[in-house]
């Protein structure tokens, strides 16, 4: 059950960031001496840079090596990726023509020569770059946070096929990702002071422009939220289930909704989910797979808050946000960091430094706090679009297990019980 104790549990910690961002900004607003302040801020971003190596490293090849079953075909398993990926595309590709109509930074914050912030990168240079670096030094940097991605993949399927969790290997792995986990949280009990110094630098420097730019962000982000429930939802669930799709998911949706809000978590808008696919009619081994992948994969309120994120960035170092080769790069990395990395213990911070390590890896010290701060104001409707779209996706893959009329089955069986 859904509880206020519970609630404040889950945004206490929130909150308080966002009051040390606000009391920074009325510091720089008030005091245009608060750039002293910017080494408070500094600590915790070095900080996390030299977590964010080992981290990614253990916790993915932990999680491969631990893996129970090495096959993960199999037609439930398949259709619910390809779902995840495809409605994660659609939404990157929806914030990005929106940030092309509606860009969130107007005017540069700072003139940076474009050498500084980094060139593009051909197609060919950006597919060598997403997938390897030059040598395995190369791999212990922050700036190759992909290549580093699938080496912690390839060795955690080198550790399952010698053995898995139960080597010496597969336990220090998973060990070592306990460790970190622990040392992340440790850290985070100075996010609200580093970020205190951090904005108050950023407003003595950079003035007004911050908290407009934040306001047109959060003015296009969440409208769109509650419109891709009230638009989207409906077409996936009618592809999904046919005719009588629509009207079924709006009387089941709320709950998960309200759940995922309070909790703020897509995991713990499982057991919720569950129940409602149970009243629905959805076969139990599709909500089994759907419903615990979709909690840590189906992400399409974070695709949107990841391309939010890059226009944003890209508005302030005043970089050019257009291209048919942009939209490519920016969906493949939305999916990527959203889809594939959701499910990492510290993921949302892996994302952040995926996009500046591809976008921005000579401003990573710049671009990472403003990155963060964007992840914490969009988090709450990303989670609600995220958890409640998880019972939706179970209708299209129960189209493709079950066939295209299972749910009038399902309610003729209803129908047929309640006789």
């Amino acid at each position: 059950m859904l509880n206020k104790k519970s609630i404040v549990h889950n945004y206490a910690f929130l909150a308080i960031m966002f009051c040390a961002m606000i009391l920074g900004c009325i510091t720089g607003w008030l005091w245009p001496g608060a750039t002293i302040l910017k080494p408070i801020g500094t600590v915790f971003i070095n900080l996390m840079f030299c977590i964010v190596v080992p981290l990614v490293f253990a916790s993915i090849s932990s999680a491969v090596a631990n893996m129970q079953s090495r096959r993960r075909a199999g037609k439930i398993m398949g259709v619910t990726i390809g779902v995840f990926v495809i409605t994660g595309a659609i939404a990157a590709v929806i914030m990005y023509v929106l940030m092309r109509l509606f860009p969130p930074v107007l005017v540069p914050w700072t003139e940076i020569p474009a050498e500084e912030v980094g060139e593009h990168a051909t197609m060919a240079q950006l597919i060598v770059n997403f997938f390897t670096a030059e040598d395995f030094v190369s791999l212990l940097s922050r700036r190759a946070m992909l290549p580093l991605i699938v080496f912690s993949i390839l060795f955690g399927f080198g550790v399952n096929l010698n053995g898995g969790r139960e080597t010496p290997v597969g336990k220090f792995l998973e060990d070592l990702s306990s460790v970190m986990l622990k040392v992340i949280r440790i850290v985070t009990y100075y996010a609200p002071i580093a970020f205190f110094g951090i904005f108050a630098d950023l407003v003595a420097t950079y003035s007004s422009q911050i908290i407009v730019n934040y306001g047109r962000a959060m003015l296009v982000y969440y409208p769109l939220c509650f419109i891709y429930i009230i638009v989207a939802f409906p077409l996936f669930a009618w592809f999904g289930g046919g005719r009588k799709g629509p009207g079924v998911m709006f009387s089941h949706i709320l709950k998960p909704a309200v759940v995922s809000l309070g909790t703020c978590s897509s995991v713990a808008t499982i057991p919720t989910n569950m129940e409602e696919a149970e009243a629905t009619g959805i076969s139990k081994d599709v909500s089994d797979m759907v419903l615990p992948l979709g909690a840590t994969m189906h992400m399409d309120g974070s695709c949107f808050s990841c391309v939010l994120k890059i226009a944003f960035v890209m508005g302030v170092f005043g970089i050019p946000f257009e291209g048919v080769g942009m939209l490519i790069k920016v969906v493949l990395v939305a999916v990527l960091s959203s889809v594939g990395m959701s499910g990492v213990p510290g993921g949302g911070y892996i994302g952040e430094y995926i996009i500046c390590s591809i976008f921005f890896p000579n401003q990573m010290e710049m671009a990472f706090p403003i990155l963060v701060a964007i992840g914490n104001l969009v988090d709450p409707p990303a989670t609600m679009i995220n958890a409640a779209g998880d019972y939706v996706v179970s209708y299209i893959v129960s189209r493709f297990t079950d066939g295209k009329d299972w749910l009038d089955k399902a309610l003729a069986r209803q129908s047929g019980s309640c006789q």
